[in-house]
């Protein structure tokens, strides 16, 4: 892959042939195939895909939070600012997490600690992170409660989680997530159980903060009506593989990989009348638990011919700063 090269002082986050697999008793799931991207310093960068893909074990595995029982980063590196966080001990790390790199997860009831008040847990976070005194971690707390536009802030910091809306707990996990002013923030489907309404509230937030703190922002989302609205770049993972990334125009104007073509006709277009029935991507998901032999989208695909099922096709440049990892590329853009 030769996409245009990011000067090297732009370059926040740096991952490289990334591989993640899961254990258990009778056999491995190789859950990230050798994935490799950057994000830049204040860029929104989306990872978009199905689920199942390895879009949240990769956010996972940049923070080291997967279970080391059962899950291990067996290749790559991971680079912030030139380090490899593989390579850095568990203080190290605990260091790294939550002042530099921050993460927004899924279900903010179960990521908020039922037993002790929201206020208290941001102010925890500040505390840990910059030894500030209790009354200065607890006024800060109030205060990322006022930037999330929480409503009486001086009442809800002392609001245990169940006391809370969906909506308002995903508010306090954002303002504790930015409490320490990361350089990164990890969003992992930060409105997957909120209503519509409530969605396009929390997204609205969290482009505000990104515009008003200069972080940049990691978009993991299978919803691409949410990639459009947010984010500059986007990468499209299949199988725990990158299958393409370009920009946001770019991908939209001419996908260049069918899977991506095929995410893109299953998004209801409201502007038609009445809707027809959806067009699916036939087939279904290959099994990791076994080595994929050739494209891993091969046998869902109508562009497949026989190089697709005999060997891995690279991720190669289709344009400027556009690359798919398919054999019959130029083809699918024309299609």
């Amino acid at each position: 892959m030769q996409l245009h090269q990011t000067a090297a002082n732009d370059v926040l986050l740096d991952v490289r042939n990334l591989e993640t697999h899961f254990y258990g008793e009778e056999c491995v799931t190789r859950a990230l195939g050798g994935i490799s991207f950057q994000v830049k310093k204040g860029e929104t960068l989306g990872v978009v895909g199905e689920s199942g893909c390895g879009k949240s074990v990769t956010a996972l595995s940049i923070l080291r939070l997967l279970p080391k029982l059962t899950a291990r980063t067996v290749g790559g590196e991971v680079r912030f600012h030139g380090r490899d966080l593989l390579e850095l001990s568990d203080r190290e790390m605990r260091q790294i997490r939550g002042a530099q790199i921050a993460m927004i997860f899924q279900d903010p009831m179960t990521s908020l600690n039922p037993v002790y008040t929201v206020g208290r847990q941001i102010a925890e976070a500040v505390q840990i992170h910059t030894q500030a005194s209790r009354s200065v971690a607890m006024a800060k707390a109030e205060d990322m409660l006022r930037l999330v536009r929480i409503a009486d802030p001086e009442l809800r910091v002392n609001n245990y989680p169940h006391e809370m809306s969906g909506g308002m707990r995903q508010r306090a996990m954002i303002a504790m997530a930015l409490a320490c002013s990361p350089e990164l923030l990890i969003a992992d489907e930060p409105t997957t159980a909120l209503d519509v309404t409530i969605q396009a509230q929390i997204l609205r937030l969290i482009v505000d903060l990104k515009e008003r703190t200069g972080t940049a922002v990691m978009f993991i989302t299978h919803d691409l009506g949410v990639v459009a609205e947010t984010c500059q770049r986007v990468i499209v993972m299949y199988a725990g593989r990158i299958v393409e990334q370009a920009s946001v125009i770019d991908l939209f104007a001419r996908p260049a990989h069918p899977y991506t073509q095929g995410l893109m006709r299953s998004v209801p277009d409201r502007r038609r009348g009445r809707q027809r029935r959806l067009p699916e991507i036939p087939g279904i998901v290959p099994s990791l638990r076994e080595p994929i032999v050739g494209c891993s989208f091969a046998p869902r695909c109508a562009f497949a011919i026989d190089i697709c099922r005999e060997k891995r096709p690279p991720l190669r440049d289709v344009g400027s700063s556009h690359a798919a990892a398919c054999w019959r590329a130029e083809e699918v853009v024309g299609a």
